[in-house]
């Protein structure tokens, strides 16, 4: 059995983020590791619906997420979380969790500038806060708190998504953890 460990990537909407989390996640299926990618939106569908964007419901959200990232790393998975997980006290409850139990966690800052990922808008949330029709988007009129050290900070406008996912796998190697 391998060992399991959590490997979370925080950064800005349309950071790259969830690109690096499957390209990584491919990576360590095809060397035979058990993987699962917490995504976000989907955990929002599923594990957080209900919960808005308030700055308490997404202190829940990122809570419930390190929750399960935890459970499966602990029972042998690598569990990536690909979540803008915007406020700095969540990101260390989630790593104190795991610190506690003994679990392997990594932090990855995913370090777009806000301007390129506006560019990018994958999913529309840019245009739509320009155009006045929202409100709190993280980085732009809700606060974004860069983490202070991160475990890797990476600057995906100045690499491919295959250099950033390798740039992780090192980090994961040079920790026993790949």
């Amino acid at each position: 059995m391998t060992s399991g460990a959590t490997v979370w990537l925080t950064g800005l909407p349309s950071a790259g983020k969830t690109t690096i989390a499957y390209e990584l996640a491919g990576r360590l299926r095809a060397e035979g590791h058990r993987v699962e990618v917490l995504d976000g939106d989907e955990i929002r569908e599923f594990i957080s619906a209900g919960l808005g964007f308030s700055r308490e419901d997404r202190h829940t959200n990122v809570q419930r997420i390190g929750y399960v990232a935890e459970l499966l790393a602990r029972n042998g998975v690598k569990a990536l979380v690909p979540v803008i997980a915007p406020y700095t006290d969540s990101r260390d409850a989630v790593r104190k969790r795991h610190e506690t139990n003994g679990t392997p966690y990594v932090e990855v800052h995913v370090a777009t500038p806000v301007e390129v990922c506006s560019e990018r808008d994958v999913k529309g949330l840019y245009a739509k806060q320009a155009a006045g029709e929202l409100t709190g988007l993280t980085g732009v009129d809700d606060p974004y708190e860069e983490p202070a050290s991160p475990d890797l900070r990476i600057e995906s406008q100045h690499q491919s998504v295959q250099e950033s996912a390798a740039s992780v796998y090192a980090l994961l190697t040079e920790k026993g953890l790949a």
